[in-house]
């Protein structure tokens, strides 16, 4: 499994994840200031599961119905 892990779940979520040997990338990492619609996008691109604190996500993604 492949995350992205928003800028508000924070540095140590990514640490753990790594330190069991999945695959994470963080937002902090890319760009601090990408915006929720660009997270999805590369998300999406990469195959990526989004974690985040969020909660404007859940109506980005059911909403108009993107991946």
């Amino acid at each position: 499994m492949k995350f992205l892990i928003d800028v508000g779940a924070g540095k140590k979520v990514e640490e753990i994840l790594k330190s069991k040997g999945y695959d994470a990338k963080s937002v902090l990492d890319v760009d601090p200031e990408m915006s929720d619609l660009a997270i999805l996008q590369l998300a999406s691109t990469e195959k990526r599961i989004v974690i985040t604190m969020d909660k404007d996500f859940g109506e980005l993604v059911f909403i108009p119905g993107l991946s």
